[in-house]
This record gives C-alpha cells, sequence and structure tokens, in this order.
C-alpha cells in the first residue's frame, strides 16, 4: 500500500472540502471541552485554529 500517495489523496480531500472539516474540528474540540469541563478550552482553541491554519497551508 502506498501511504505516501494515500496522504496526499487525503490532504487534497480535506483541501477541497475545507468548509465541511473545519466543522468537524470545531465539534471535535467541543466534545474534547465538554469531556474536560472546558479545563483546557484555551488549549483546546489553539489546537483547533493550528488544525485550521495547517489545512490551508499544505498547498
Amino acid at each position: 500500500m502506498d501511504f505516501k500517495n494515500l496522504a496526499s489523496k487525503a490532504i487534497d480531500l480535506a483541501q477541497q472540502n475545507a468548509d465541511k472539516v473545519d466543522t468537524v474540528i470545531d465539534k471535535a474540540g467541543d466534545i474534547v471541552d465538554q469531556q474536560t469541563g472546558g479545563k483546557f478550552a484555551g488549549q483546546v482553541d489553539s489546537v483547533q485554529e493550528a488544525a485550521k491554519k495547517a489545512l490551508r497551508e499544505q498547498k
């Protein structure tokens, strides 16, 4: 299996659907906040923004 090619295709697909991926990133962060009682909300927000930025920079 060609993992490099598979990863490249996954990145391309994610970029083509960035708005949907953003929603998934936000929902995942919300779940973490809920499970931790918001204890790490600042860190979760930072990770969410970094993930969104990285998605857009992978061109």
